[in-house]
C-alpha cells in the first residue's frame, strides 16, 4: 500500500467521491476529503500531505488565496482544478505556487497520474543523490533540503521556483532559453510557454535579488533565455 498523504480540496461531493475512486486503484488509500479552503489550510499545517489537489471555487477562499496561505508553511506539490479555462487563470495558478492546471471536465484516470508525476519530483527534490550545497554569490542552495538562504536571510521559494533556482543554479555561466526550462521543470511541450516562465522568474527575482529591475543573479540574454551568474565573478 502506497503511504503517501493525498488531500483532496473540493465543494463538490461527486468529484471527491470520484478523485478519491482513481486515485484508490493506483494504489493511494491515505487520502483526506475536504470542503473548504480554511479548513484545509489548517489541515495541511498540522498533517504536511504530500501533494494537494485544490479546486479553484471553494465557498470561503478562493483557491488561489489557500495555494498562497499553504505556501508560507509548505513547498508540497498542489494541482489545481478548475473550470475556467482561460490562459490568465492558468497563469494565475502557476504564479501563486501552484505546480500543475488541470479544467473542468477531467478525466481522473488523468488527474491520478498527474498526481503520480508530482510525488515523483517530490521525491527526486528530497533525494541525498542530488548534490551538494551550491553556493553562487550570497546565495547558499540545499538541493537536498530544498532550502535557500541569502547571506544569513532564508529565502522562502514555491516548489517550482526553487526547481527553477537549482536548474538555473547548475548550469551557472549557461544561457538557458524559456522553452528548455518550461520543459524541464513542467516536463511539458513548451508551446506557449513564455508567460509562465516570466511569471516565476520574475517572482524569484523580487525574492533574491536586491533589485529585481537591475538584477545580479538571474540575467536575461535578450531573444535567447535566462543565463545564472555569480556576483562576484563578474
Amino acid at each position: 500500500m502506497n503511504e503517501c498523504q493525498i488531500m483532496i480540496v473540493d465543494d463538490e461531493p461527486d468529484i471527491l467521491e470520484l478523485l478519491e475512486k482513481a486515485l484508490r486503484i493506483e494504489g493511494y488509500h491515505n487520502i483526506a476529503k475536504i470542503d473548504n479552503g480554511l479548513t484545509a489550510i489548517d489541515a495541511c499545517r498540522k498533517s504536511r500531505p504530500d501533494v494537494i489537489i485544490l479546486d479553484v471555487m471553494l465557498p470561503d477562499l478562493d483557491g488561489y488565496e489557500v495555494c498562497r496561505r499553504i505556501r508560507e508553511f509548505s513547498l508540497c506539490p498542489i494541482l489545481f482544478l478548475s473550470s475556467k479555462n482561460d490562459e490568465l487563470d492558468k497563469i494565475l495558478g502557476l504564479a501563486v505556487g501552484g505546480d500543475d492546471y488541470v479544467t473542468k471536465p477531467f478525466s481522473p484516470k488523468e488527474v491520478a497520474y498527474r498526481v503520480k508525476a508530482q510525488l515523483r519530483r517530490a521525491k527526486y527534490r528530497g533525494s541525498p543523490s542530488k548534490g551538494e550545497e551550491i553556493r553562487i554569490g550570497e546565495l547558499l542552495i540545499d538541493p537536498e533540503g530544498c532550502g535557500v538562504r541569502k547571506g544569513d536571510i532564508t529565502v522562502d521559494l514555491t516548489a517550482k521556483e526553487f526547481e527553477i533556482l537549482q536548474y538555473l543554479a547548475e548550469n551557472k555561466g549557461r544561457v538557458i532559453s524559456r522553452e528548455r526550462l518550461y520543459e524541464t521543470i513542467w516536463k511539458e511541450d513548451s508551446f506557449g510557454c513564455d508567460n509562465t516562465v516570466m511569471v516565476h522568474i520574475r517572482h524569484l527575482r523580487e525574492k533574491l535579488e536586491d533589485d529585481p529591475v537591475s538584477p545580479n543573479y538571474i540575467i536575461t540574454m535578450k531573444g535567447l533565455g535566462y543565463k545564472m551568474v555569480d556576483p562576484n565573478e563578474k
